[in-house]
């Protein structure tokens, strides 16, 4: 009877989340999280509670589904926004199909011609000091420097001390008041009297008030070897100055070479070309240009070359690689059967990893030193189908220059095939034309005879032997022929038989 009397509470239509009332700012905040479609995993759940409150009726289905499925909706486009954005970037796929950045390659030349190598794990360094005045030209600035104070001073210190030793073991220290007393060198009277007096010995100064005297054997044995030790510290120290500073690397920073190199045709054949010039007015006597293609490879026993260096031909056979580096110069490479590009199309350049390395050589006209400089071009920063803008003009008495068109490059019609195909095709071309020819020539001759022949006389006909010209349509022989000629194509024994 208790069980009839008690209200029991009608079962929930739907099961629902407690929340709690917040303020204005903390429900704007949950819709702008709910619209961006983040997630917030570090907060637990709630205890699932079923609502007993029948005032307040459940939304219906299909507005639940709707509300639910535009937010799906915009959560995808909005998560589809920055895939578009990364669609213009280079990526390749991964493995997985995971997006990646391509790798940029390490040059082996840098773009001002310092080799990106450093030496390590050298153990025999005593082949530096074997050729010391090597090492010491080519250390930088501030090491020579040092190296150049260091090699004087010590010397001076040292010849110094030697002085003020014989000047303390004479005695001379002992009688600096005395008149009588004859000391090997005059006013020495301490240890920095004795460096001055080195100083002006090595550097052959001389100021007079301090002199040795003919009562020191030993002093003067010394005055000669600090006197030949200093000739050859200045002569050795001074060289390696002189050669350091004439060294003609700086002249290698007027010589230019462009950003990019270009591909395109000329005279009906792909080339590879760059250009570079000289900015002085002072010329490069002898300059020689020289090409390497960097690329690592495989030989077919498997072993592994990196960094193998190819010879990139830029017209040593013709002698187009010796340059009169007057004004500046478009060095071209034709792409030919024995060119390590023979095989490479537009679309093939975008996947190479190489890089080209220029090297250009010769003495500079002011010193007659032998000057080199150097240059690179990865895969990226090679442009197909571009030629380079011309940068000379003619003024009045002269050829006017304009270096801001040096780096300049315009586009122009260039096929993207290889220059394999492109032979291919031409050698195809040059087919078609010569069978045309030749076969043409072979019917002159033939109706020429024709015409000559006497008439038959047992001809059936009335009109006697009289050459009869088919003009309409043409045989199956001649059908075939005419498309082994356009193809290129030489004509079968069994074919000719046949005609």
């Amino acid at each position: 009877m208790a069980l009839e009397n008690s209200v029991i509470a009608a079962r929930p239509d739907s099961l629902s989340l407690p929340v709690e009332e917040k303020g204005d700012a903390e429900g704007e905040e949950v819709e702008a999280s709910a619209e961006a479609g983040a997630f917030d995993l570090s907060e637990e759940p709630g205890p699932v509670v079923a609502s007993a409150d029948p005032a307040q009726p459940p939304p219906p289905l299909a507005k639940v589904r709707k509300s639910f499925q535009n937010k799906l909706l915009e959560r995808e486009a909005k998560a589809n926004e920055p895939r578009k954005k990364t669609q213009g970037t280079e990526k390749e796929r991964g493995r997985f199909g995971w997006g990646r950045t391509r790798r940029k390659r390490q040059r082996y030349v840098e773009k001002n011609g310092r080799c990106n190598v450093s030496h390590g794990n050298m153990r025999e360094t005593y082949r530096y000091l074997t050729d010391i005045f090597t090492t010491l030209v080519d250390l930088n600035w501030r090491c020579s420097l040092f190296v150049f104070v260091m090699a004087y001073a010590v010397t001076w210190l040292f010849f110094g001390a030697i002085w003020y030793l014989i000047a303390y073991c004479r005695g001379d220290l002992d009688h600096l008041g005395d008149e009588t007393w004859t000391p090997c060198v005059n006013n020495v009277n301490g240890f920095i009297s004795a460096f001055l007096f080195s100083i002006e010995t090595e550097t052959t100064i001389g100021y007079g008030h301090r002199v040795i005297t003919d009562q020191c054997p030993v002093g003067t044995m010394l005055l000669l070897l600090q006197a030949i030790l200093g000739s050859m510290v200045n002569a050795f120290m001074v060289g390696c100055m002189f050669v350091k500073i004439s060294q003609p690397n700086k002249r290698a920073e007027t010589l230019v070479f462009s950003k990019h190199a270009v591909i395109s045709l000329r005279d009906d054949k792909l080339c590879l070309m760059f250009r570079v010039g000289d900015l002085r007015s002072s010329h490069i006597v002898g300059a020689n240009m020289r090409a390497k293609l960097i690329k690592s490879k495989q030989t077919q026993e498997g072993e592994f070359i990196p960094l193998d260096q190819t010879d990139i031909s830029v017209g040593f056979e013709t002698g187009d690689d010796r340059l009169f580096l007057v004004s500046p110069l478009v060095i071209s490479h034709e792409i030919d059967l024995h060119s390590p590009f023979w095989d490479m199309s537009q679309s093939q350049l975008g996947k190479e990893d190489f890089e080209i390395v220029v090297i250009l050589e010769g003495m500079v006209e002011a010193t007659g030193m032998t000057c080199q400089a150097r240059s690179s071009y990865l895969a990226e920063e090679v442009m197909w189908g571009h030629r380079f803008s011309p940068m000379m003009l003619l003024a009045e008495g002269f050829f006017d220059i304009d270096y801001g068109a040096f780096h300049h490059t315009f586009e122009v019609d260039t096929p993207p095939c290889s220059a394999r195909e492109l032979s291919l095709a031409a050698a195809r071309l040059d087919a078609h034309l010569y069978w045309s020819i030749s076969s043409r020539l072979d019917e002159e001759p033939t109706l020429a005879n024709q015409a000559a022949e006497p008439p038959d006389s047992g001809s059936a006909d009335g009109r006697g032997g009289e050459p009869i010209f088919i003009v309409g349509e043409m045989t199956d022989i001649q059908e075939q022929t005419g498309l082994g000629e356009l193809n290129g194509c030489v004509a079968t024994d069994q074919s000719e038989s046949e005609a």
